[in-house]
């Protein structure tokens, strides 16, 4: 087999029991790379009017002259370590018949919402390469039989990692794919034993001023009062797509994508994936979550992706998706109710009307 197509068949799914891509649908990383002499030749040209074709509202905070800036003037100080995962049979299926094109690896990790590192889509790949991840504790408790803590080794040990792709859906309207490496949150869920009286999950960010910049600082930080908290019903953390991630590209995660271990819901909007993870608790009424507290009309507790329900102030009936596209790629594409996995969660919201469940 050609170098190339190795390097391509280590981007699928890796999860019979999950849609999946076939080798033929994800483009090589070599691709990717070529985009740096392209951006180098061209410059900043067009930028302010790009710019003022995608800017959202305040709130995105759309930095696109960082975005569009040399990767290779970013160096990063934090060292990540490659994973080891498991590689199932994956079977033929595009998902929801789309064309998916990896977003470039540069891109994912320069490219964030973390506040806890700032507001600005470049300020997290900034401030968080001195942030420590080990040692590290998660704890599982709450409505269990049997309550755990993790430390740093056992995130990577404990369960088996398997690799998936996945759309990545902002609120903001833009949307990436991103081949992570991590576990089913089932498989956690199920070891602790939840009781009977379990029917949310609640999750909380860590809280640490001195590492992360944004939480001592409301102009930085985005106003949100720490730490930062989330929450899934317990069918919803029970479903395979459910991901507890603890890499990306084969690597472990970068501070800035949520070291050393996330939550990815691919369904809902990115803001439900919280990053950091120090603490699961099962309980029995419906979790606060951050951005509904600070929000509540702009940002439901379900987050689900829905190009039928708008943002107060913004259509998400499309969404653009970040892809190997130069600086005037526009890469508009239509948004997908449940960003394209309804197949596999639509029957969690029978009979719900999702637009006050929103």
């Amino acid at each position: 087999m050609a170098k190339n197509q190795e390097k391509a068949q280590a981007f699928y799914i890796r999860d019979s029991a999950i849609e999946q891509l076939p080798e033929s649908q994800v483009t090589d990383e070599s691709v990717y790379l070529q985009r740096r002499t392209l951006l180098k030749r061209l410059g900043y040209l067009g930028a302010g009017a790009l710019l003022s074709q995608h800017a959202l509202s305040s709130s995105a905070h759309a930095d696109v002259l960082g975005f569009f800036s040399n990767d290779d003037d970013k160096k990063s100080g934090f060292k990540r370590s490659p994973l080891t995962f498991s590689q199932p049979k994956a079977f033929d299926k595009t998902q929801a018949g789309e064309q998916l094109v990896l977003t470039p690896e540069k891109k994912v990790t320069t490219y964030n919402n973390f506040y806890e590192f700032g507001a600005k889509k470049d300020q997290p790949a900034e401030y968080a390469q001195d942030f420590k991840v080990n040692p590290w504790q998660l704890k599982i408790g709450g409505e269990v039989e049997k309550p755990i803590t993790l430390d740093y080794d056992d995130l990577i040990k404990k369960f088996p990692l398997e690799e998936r792709i996945y759309r990545l859906r902002c609120v903001e309207a833009w949307s990436m794919v991103i081949p992570w490496v991590g576990f089913s949150l089932a498989a956690l869920i199920k070891h602790v034993k939840p009781t009977s009286k379990a029917k949310y999950v609640a999750f909380q960010t860590l809280y640490d001023p001195e590492q992360m910049p944004g939480q001592k600082s409301r102009f930085l930080g985005g106003g949100i009062d720490y730490p930062y908290v989330e929450g899934l019903r317990l069918d919803e953390a029970l479903h395979p797509l459910s991901l507890m991630a603890v890499g990306l590209y084969g690597k472990t995660l970068p501070p800035q994508n949520g070291a050393p271990i996330r939550l990815v819901v691919p369904w809902k909007y990115g803001f439900k994936s919280i990053k950091s993870i120090v603490s699961i608790q099962l309980t029995e009424r419906q979790p606060p979550t951050t951005w509904n507290i600070l929000a509540p009309q702009e940002y439901g507790f379900y987050a689900n992706v829905n190009p039928k329900v708008a943002h107060p102030r913004w259509s998400q009936a499309s969404e653009r998706r970040i892809t190997t596209g130069g600086l005037f790629a526009r890469n508009r594409i239509p948004t997908q109710l449940f960003n394209g996995y309804a197949e596999q969660v639509a029957h969690l919201y029978k009979d719900m009307d999702l637009t006050k469940y929103y």
